[in-house]
């Protein structure tokens, strides 16, 4: 019973002591506020967003998880058997062919 009560002295003056010293002694204005990328969340006028650099996102997303899929084939038994290394090789053709349609249809190109 004594181990515990100390235990919880010694814990409720640990967080006393991060309070005292923890104070902030000014306020900042420019400390206080938000800050994402110099945008300035406040204002009323926004920037314009980018839709290719959110479309690149998106495909680098779905790239991304796709080349997950492949992944686990590595580890298998595809020695062996050849079901997964045709669906691995199905996975493959699906990611080139997407690939091979986002370049054709200009997606890709940062700049148009």
């Amino acid at each position: 019973m004594t181990i515990l009560f100390m235990v919880l002295i010694i814990i409720f003056f640990m967080k006393f002591l991060n309070f005292i010293i923890s104070k902030k002694k000014y306020k900042n204005y420019e400390k206080l506020s938000i800050f994402e990328c110099g945008y300035d969340p406040l204002s009323k006028n926004r920037l314009p967003f980018s839709m290719q650099f959110y479309l690149i996102s998106v495909l680098f997303l779905i790239f991304d998880v796709e080349i997950s899929l492949i992944l686990p084939f590595i580890d298998n038994n595809m020695y062996y058997l050849f079901e997964p290394y045709y669906l691995m090789m199905i996975i493959f053709g699906i990611l080139l062919f997407g690939l091979l349609l986002e370049w054709y249809e200009g997606v890709i190109s940062w700049f148009k």
